[in-house]
């Protein structure tokens, strides 16, 4: 076991009190987790300071606190180590406790609002079929290699995200790729580790219930990169209007991926149909089994990627040509008789789901209806809601409001507050079904042969969550059970 002493080195203690030579048996910010030899560190937390759980550590066998502020009265046979920042602290001692996993192998942290998903798991997936031992960290599942574990957070917390990592080089993988969130960067959950490159995907009004501002939201984002090392890279997003913003105070070297304009990686779509994407990435035509212009951009950057990995251009093409993209991310269904398309995907921001809504208008090649389903999470931005609606209503034929997960609110009232932005003509558009499989059996009732259904929010999601509960509920499979019913 790591002795205290030799973790400690990875961080600048105010003042330490007690012998730091014994043994680390774990490290803890959860006072529920502390067994006798753990190191238990106090951290301000956005609803829970740990710093009231002190005694509770120290009562289970807590040998080490970390804390910012020191308690008043200390126990002999307890060390104390006071730090500026616990947060950060958090980070640099679980990298130290790891043996730093994160510098035995390259991790690449894709961040911005959406396509974290797609890319990190195109990513995953291209450098496996390219022969490499991976590991991802992702929204929808973490893999150590070819073990596969649920995810439950886009990003864990700092001591989980290294004990991950410490797994997946001792399995010895060679490249890890991870989503990285807006909270997880403000939160410090990434501090201690160490980037061979990062990824901005774009960025849109999101979590504004957490950042207060959308200035905010871009900041935080941007930190990410303003602390990246200089031999690692920095591929943004050219077309999106904060993408060059993102690279202002790197240390990393700058490189760019763009549709529209000169870059660094660049790409052209031909075609995009039900079939998938015809492109014309560095001069070399490809085709690839996704649909869509957003996934043209997330095609581009996981291509960027891999050659500022050093591997070669036209394998990475050959391969990526093969390959699908994230589960529930515009996952497509047909219905068995009279041909209607569903499409089940995790939009959850108005810029998600107008991407979504103009690729499936792209690809409409006649008289088709859109009949979206879309729902807002409670406990979460309300700002986007009367957004998300109008969204739907102008990109869609009919739209029906339902329940996505209301957690701990009222459903009926986060309908009302999304109805509320609604025009009188957007209104006759609309129907309101709280029932999130009603709502999904009733577009499939709707839809007349070669419709196109869009059920939007929650993507690969297995459960509904209703005040705290989460219950069973995947819209993949309401959505292919419904079709059956209907062609009975």
């Amino acid at each position: 076991m790591p002795i205290l002493k030799d973790i400690l080195l990875s961080i600048q203690p105010v003042s330490v009190t007690g012998d730091t030579s014994i043994e680390v048996g774990s490290l803890c910010i959860d006072s529920r987790k502390v067994v006798p030899g753990s190191v238990f560190i106090a951290v301000k937390g956005t609803t829970v300071d740990g710093h009231g759980f002190i005694e509770t550590a120290i009562d289970k066998g807590a040998a080490a606190i970390v804390c910012e502020t020191m308690p008043p009265v200390k126990k002999d046979d307890v060390v104390y180590v006071q730090v500026k920042d616990s947060s950060l602290a958090t980070g640099l001692l679980a990298s130290a406790f790891c043996g730093e996993p994160s510098r035995q192998m390259k991790v690449i942290g894709v961040t911005g609002t959406n396509g974290k998903t797609t890319t990190t798991t195109l990513l995953f997936n291209l450098f496996k079929s390219l022969g490499y031992k991976c590991g991802l960290i992702s929204t929808v599942q973490n893999h150590i290699d070819d073990t596969v574990e649920i995810a439950t957070h886009t990003t864990p917390d700092a001591i989980s995200i290294q004990l991950l990592l410490a797994r997946m080089a001792e399995a010895g993988c060679s490249h890890v790729f991870m989503e990285v969130s807006s909270h997880a960067i403000h939160q410090q959950r990434i501090a201690g580790l160490r980037f061979a490159g990062g990824v901005f995907t774009n960025i849109t009004h999101d979590h504004l219930d957490y950042h207060a501002t959308f200035d905010e939201y871009i900041r935080v984002k941007k930190l990410f990169f303003d602390n990246l090392p200089a031999d690692a890279f920095a591929l943004t997003n050219a077309d999106d209007k904060r993408g060059m913003v993102m690279l202002q105070n790197t240390k990393a070297e700058k490189t760019t991926y763009s549709l529209k304009m000169p870059a660094t990686f660049k790409g052209k779509v031909l075609e995009n149909n039900l079939t998938g994407l015809i492109m014309m990435i560095d001069n070399v035509e490809a085709h690839f089994r996704m649909i869509g212009t957003f996934n043209a951009y997330n095609l581009l950057a996981v291509y960027g990627v891999a050659v500022q990995l050093g591997e070669d251009k036209m394998n990475v093409l050959s391969t990526l040509s093969n390959l699908h993209g994230a589960p529930g991310r515009f996952e497509t269904f047909m219905s068995p008789n009279d041909k209607v398309l569903g499409i089940v995907d995790y939009a959850h921001t108005p810029d998600a789901l107008i991407n979504v809504l103009a690729t499936i208008k792209q690809l409409r090649t006649g008289g088709q209806q859109v009949i979206t389903v879309i729902g807002c999470g409670g406990d979460r931005d309300k700002m986007k809601r009367p957004i998300m609606a109008e969204v739907a209503c102008e990109h869609s034929d009919k739209a029906i409001l339902t329940a996505d997960n209301p957690r701990s609110e009222d459903p009926e009232v986060i309908l009302n507050e999304m109805e509320s932005g609604l025009s009188i003509a957007h209104k006759r558009k609309v129907l309101r079904i709280t029932d999130r499989k009603e709502a999904i059996k009733t577009a499939c009732a709707l839809a007349q042969p070669e419709d196109i259904i869009l059920v939007a929010g929650k993507g690969h999601e297995t459960y509904q969550e209703i005040k705290g509960v989460k219950y069973p509920f995947d819209d993949r499979e309401v959505l292919v059970e419904s079709f059956k019913i209907l062609n009975k």
